[in-house]
Formats: C-alpha cells, sequence, structure tokens
C-alpha cells in the first residue's frame, strides 16, 4: 500500500435507533475490512472527538477516518456540529459526508458551505443502504488519499 496508513474507522453520529439499527446490519451485510461505531447526536460527536466525558478513556475513542453526520438530532444538531468539527484545526481533515433524509436545497447548500465533504439522502431501501455503505468505505478508505495518510 505504498506506505500509507488507513483509519478504517467510521463513526455514525444517528439519534434513530431504527437507523443505526440498519446501518450496522448493512455495514455487516457489506462484508468491510472496517469498524463502525456510533454516537447519538452532536454533542456526543464533539465529546468522541475531543475524548471528553464518557469518551475520555484511551481506548474508547479512535480517531475515525470518515464520520457520517445525520442532520436533524437532539441537543447538538449536525450543522453545528459540522460547523464546529470544521473549525478545528486537528478535526477538520477528517471526512463528514451527511446522510439524512432532507432534500431540501438550503440544506445542501448550507453543508457544503460548511465544510461537508458529500450529502447523501438516505436511501429507502435497505439493499440501497447495503451499497451505499460498501461504496462510502471503499471510496474514503481505498480510493482516496487524505492529509496525514501518506
Amino acid at each position: 500500500m505504498n506506505g500509507i496508513v488507513r483509519n478504517n474507522l467510521i463513526l455514525m453520529a444517528e439519534d434513530d435507533l431504527d437507523d443505526r439499527l440498519l446501518a450496522q446490519d448493512a455495514f455487516k451485510e457489506s462484508g468491510l475490512g472496517t469498524e463502525l461505531r456510533f454516537v447519538n447526536d452532536g454533542v456526543e460527536l464533539m465529546d468522541y472527538l475531543y475524548k471528553q466525558n464518557k469518551f475520555s478513556g484511551p481506548e474508547t475513542a479512535p480517531k475515525p477516518g470518515l464520520i457520517i453526520l445525520d442532520l436533524n438530532m437532539p441537543r447538538k444538531d449536525g450543522r453545528e456540529a459540522l460547523k464546529e468539527l470544521k473549525a478545528n484545526a486537528e478535526l477538520r481533515k477528517i471526512p463528514v459526508v451527511i446522510l439524512t433524509t432532507s432534500t431540501a436545497g438550503p440544506d445542501i447548500s448550507k453543508v457544503y458551505d460548511l465544510g461537508a465533504n458529500s450529502f447523501i439522502s438516505k436511501p429507502v431501501a435497505y439493499n440501497s443502504l447495503v451499497g451505499l455503505m460498501r461504496s462510502l468505505a471503499d471510496y474514503w478508505f481505498n480510493v482516496v488519499v487524505l492529509p496525514g495518510k501518506a
């Protein structure tokens, strides 16, 4: 792999338990050699990334190679979390994919303005979700070369 170190951990910020379970099942079915972890909302996402509160232990919050972020979450929504994440010099290099039910033009424009790397509407069909999870992991971990990975 030409000396490239890859961090094959996906961190997904999603407050809906059913969506989390579907994503987890789809991820397992995709057969990827990556790890998927979850946080409930933007507050937990930032705690995880800053290694605070319940994520302060040395093994509880390894740095993700990709963040999948829902927009509509309680306490701190995806827009607020994205803005905070991209304002941090260390964290802004982590790619962020917005995966949400929203298809509103203003939401799409806003998250790209805030530094999102991709905006994807949640697929309705389970097989589409499996394919999406496979494509995301393959693209971000096998195709793209990111800063600090070479």
